[in-house]
């Protein structure tokens, strides 16, 4: 079915089922990590209102991340089986209700509760990566998965420098601070309530049609005739699944326990104000608009003279960027060399997130669900090492300069992934099919200069 797979990426277009996919996946995953995220930078008012100690944040913080482990492992098979338009409907839709629940806390347990179902929105980013997986050819899917992820992903920078600015103009109406956050993170919410409509009008499963129709039919479908848990049990298989969800450990989980400290990081250790911090912590998401589609389009690069291989040697090179700048990071006592540091080491963290999803379609096309999920899943449990770590230190600094050795290592683990010479003969036959169809003029929409 890969003959209907998009061959090149026209941005201006919304006309095809492989564009709206890609617009709406962006779209849809920018307002879930809006949302799951937007509580953050407002943390420092919430800890005075509940009068919040130490570990009760890094409780928060955890919880932030750590539901979203199980609800990935979930959503892959969900993916597989009812198509990524039901999936990401029903996620934005009963996602809504904590974000808007969360307003209506009132003690610390009940903000930890909303916290921790919050969490479940994060699963969004296997949606994504499911959706244009199947609706994109080998030639462009690490630009495509590593694009919207990225688009999506700065979802947290905004969220970092708009929720302050959102609640200063709810004050300035003449509300106070403790009931403004509670207005301010409605919005999200409602966003969220919105893009459901959307998706489920706009989009459809794959370029072929609805994926339940079209097993129904007993229309041959890439990702397997079984879907569901099937496919998540032949992913476990897969000792390549595994690294590769070490390494999504060693970079998005690091990029959410960044997003979860940075601004109140700011605020602590150098003085900034709320607004003034949300723009230094803003500036680390806010790379993902480039970053992370910088890591798919070079690995896809690469993949046209050394394939799989040249793949895997990029996120290599890659992690150990991410390492050896938050070791860096991890040193830094003035506010500008912490920010030009954070900067360095967050490009390096974005483009390793969007090199291992441009991998991840060729791990195994019949369970590309469950190795979606899997890898996904490894993410968030990087996050929820790293918030355990903090708690444990009860240092920032020094738990980054031991995160930075953490990246060091799994960059050097990184290198154990590898393909037979089948599977490598087999992925590159179906590169060299997609270059001719693209250049025969037959790809679904205009090419993108450098796409692929």
């Amino acid at each position: 079915m890969s003959s209907q797979k998009a061959t090149s990426i026209n941005l201006l277009s919304f006309s095809t089922p492989q564009m709206r996919a890609f617009h709406m996946s962006w779209l849809a995953f920018f307002v879930c990590f809006f949302a799951w995220f937007a509580v953050a930078p407002l943390m420092p008012v919430i800890k005075g209102e509940f009068h919040l100690t130490p570990d009760q944040i890094a409780n928060i913080n955890i919880a932030a991340v750590g539901i979203t482990i199980l609800v990935r492992l979930v959503v892959g098979p969900l993916c597989d089986r009812f198509g990524p338009r039901r999936s990401y409907t029903a996620l934005l839709a009963l996602g809504a209700i904590p974000v808007i629940g969360i307003a209506f806390a009132n003690s610390y347990e009940g903000f930890l509760a909303f916290r921790l179902a919050i969490g479940a929105i994060g699963a969004s980013f296997v949606i994504t990566q499911f959706h244009t997986s199947v609706m994109f050819a080998p030639n462009v899917v690490g630009t495509a998965n590593a694009t919207v992820g990225g688009w999506g992903n700065s979802g947290g920078g905004v969220t970092q420098t708009i929720m302050p600015l959102l609640l200063a103009a709810i004050v300035s109406l003449g509300v106070g601070q403790g009931l403004g956050w509670r207005y301010a993170m409605i919005v999200p919410g409602v966003m969220m309530l919105i893009v459901s409509v959307m998706y489920w009008t706009l989009t459809q499963d794959t370029p072929e049609g609805d994926i339940v129709d079209l097993r129904r039919r007993g229309i041959a479908i890439e990702t397997g005739k079984e879907g569901g848990w099937a496919v998540f049990r032949r992913a476990a298989a897969n000792y390549r699944v595994w690294v590769l969800a070490l390494c999504y450990a060693a970079s998005f989980g690091i990029e959410l326990f960044i997003h979860n400290v940075a601004a109140s990081y700011y605020v602590d250790r150098f003085g900034l104000t709320l607004a003034s911090a949300g723009f230094a912590a803003g500036s680390f998401g806010l790379l993902a608009l480039f970053a992370r589609a910088l890591g798919g389009l070079a690995s896809d690069r690469v993949a046209r003279g050394f394939g799989l291989r040249g793949r895997t040697g990029l996120l290599v090179v890659l992690l150990l960027g991410e390492g050896i700048g938050l070791l860096v990071f991890s040193k830094m006592s003035a506010v500008s060399p912490a920010i030009l540091a954070m900067l360095a080491f967050g490009l390096f963290t974005h483009m390793s997130c969007g090199a291992i999803y441009a991998i991840v379609p060729f791990v195994d096309r019949k369970a590309l669900g469950g190795v979606t999920g899997i890898v996904g899943a490894g993410g968030n449990v990087g996050g929820v090492a790293a918030g355990f770590l903090v708690k444990g230190l009860g240092n920032l600094p020094q738990t980054l300069f031991v995160i930075g050795c953490c990246v060091v290592v799994t960059a050097l683990v990184a290198a154990l992934v590898r393909f037979s010479v089948a599977h490598q003969d087999a992925e590159r036959a179906l590169y060299d099919e997609a270059l001719k169809r693209r250049n025969q003029g037959r790809g679904m929409g205009l090419p993108v200069p450098e796409a692929a």
